[in-house]
């Protein structure tokens, strides 16, 4: 809860003052209220991308982009990466603080307990054209969802808050592993109550019924990880999106569903295929300094994706945690010096020593490694947005359910600078000329 501090910020306009209250936050700069700006003053502020605007009071993620640090609830991110697993952080980030063993059983218990999605949705699938993007499709069902599970869709009712974000947590990786399924023609996989959640959607995009399939715990771990990495980073683009459709009161389906459609901008959630196929594109190491060229030339609309973020001016701190299972996937299925590893390292080293890069602190990001690991995985760059989405899914309805909760909280209704024409008249067709 923001407290409004003693001091105040003024703003002269036209011969007046305006006193605008500031509140303090726990951690990060303090804000201005400028909620009655416009009933006062009347003029609106002016912020395109919303840089320097917060929009709502939150106490689930917090960023430091000017020292490299990333909160869940207070807990370093780096921490919880090493030390917990992905339904453990769901529950930090939903609930507000990690559980006991037995909160810990009921809450795995209970999403375990609703990983099957509703039999009549395989009919939804394949409706679906045999080459449609795993994204696409995976936008549409999960869209549909509130066609099947009526008693979870009275966002005033907090049993049925409740039910739908365990639902939608619990079958997310479903919906994703029959997207990828359908994809590739082959049938869809079940999801099995005896394995981890990581490990259940593994199974459920690599096992044929032809044969038996073993996870492996190496790859189940570093799928776990990403997860966790993915699993909230603040106001982002998507996020902001199911917080502004949840606004209007729509269903929880309906609002993640918009999230996955933001997602799928290559701006946001395509971030880690694009740096991927750029990897892909340079080679090998004595391409480098070529693409080092480029990035540098400010007529060249190049870009090198991986490098640099909108919030982060230092080393993104999920980055360096996700560089280690990198390291251990890629070592386990013997490709350590496979050259896209070899690329990715000798170019994160020359970035980080380079003039231009360190002065513009363009810093690896989470999306430099991630990319490599999912496809030592197996999984096609198709893939790589839905299991993004997964992985995000905790974090939209975690932030949907505090919105929902915050008592000042009112449908999403930005205003504009009007650039348009002023008042014209009519003119009938047959007297224009």
């Amino acid at each position: 809860m923001t407290k409004v501090k003693s001091e105040s910020a003024t703003l002269s306009l036209k011969g007046k003052s305006f006193e605008l209250p500031v509140h303090s936050s726990s951690l990060g700069p303090d804000v201005i209220d400028i909620r009655n700006l416009y009933r006062d003053a009347n003029v609106f502020t002016y912020d395109p991308g919303y840089t320097s605007t917060a929009s709502c009071d939150s106490s689930i993620t917090f960023i430091d982009g000017e020292n490299g640090k990333l909160l869940y609830r207070g807990y370093p991110i780096e921490q919880l990466a090493r030390a917990s697993h992905y339904l453990e952080v769901c529950y930090l980030l939903l609930y507000g603080d990690l559980p006991n063993r037995e909160q810990l059983e009921d809450f795995e218990t209970r999403v375990t307990r609703h990983t099957m999605v509703h039999e009549q949705l395989l009919f939804l699938y394949r409706g679906f054209r045999r080459d449609a993007h795993p994204m696409a499709i995976a936008c549409g069902v999960v869209g549909a969802l509130s066609a099947f599970y009526h008693d979870s869709t009275d966002v005033n009712d907090p049993l049925q808050r409740e039910i739908a974000s365990i639902r939608m947590i619990a079958k997310i990786p479903t919906i994703a592993a029959m997207a990828y399924k359908y994809s590739i023609g082959q049938p869809f996989v079940y999801p099995r109550n005896d394995h981890d959640y990581a490990s259940n959607f593994l199974q459920m995009c690599f096992s044929v019924p032809a044969e038996d399939y073993r996870v492996n715990s190496v790859m189940s771990r570093a799928l776990d990880r990403i997860f966790m990495l993915h699993a909230d980073h603040e106001q982002n683009a998507s996020t902001s999106t199911v917080r502004l459709a949840g606004s209007s009161g729509a269903n929880p389906f309906a609002c993640v569903a918009a999230g996955i459609a933001c997602l799928w901008g290559p701006a946001h959630g395509g971030a880690n295929q694009a740096c991927l196929e750029i990897l892909k594109e340079i080679g090998t190491v004595d391409r480098i300094p070529e693409y080092i060229k480029r990035a540098r030339d400010r007529s060249d609309p190049f870009r090198l994706m991986g490098f640099g973020h909108r919030v982060y001016k230092n080393y993104d701190p999920r980055a360096q945690v996700i560089k280690e299972s990198a390291d251990e996937v890629l070592d386990y299925l013997g490709t350590k010096d496979k050259p896209i590893l070899k690329v990715a390292k000798e170019l994160e080293r020359i970035a980080l020593q380079d003039d231009y890069f360190v002065e513009k602190r363009l810093y690896p990001n989470v999306d430099f490694y991630s990319g490599i690991i999912l496809e030592a995985l197996g999984f096609p760059t198709s893939m790589f947005t839905p299991i993004f989405a997964l992985s995000r899914t905790v974090g939209w309805i975690a932030q949907w359910k505090e919105m929902l909760a915050d008592p000042v909280q009112k449908i999403g209704r930005p205003r504009q600078r009007y650039t348009g024409m002023s008042t014209r008249e009519y003119v009938r067709i047959s007297d224009r000329p």
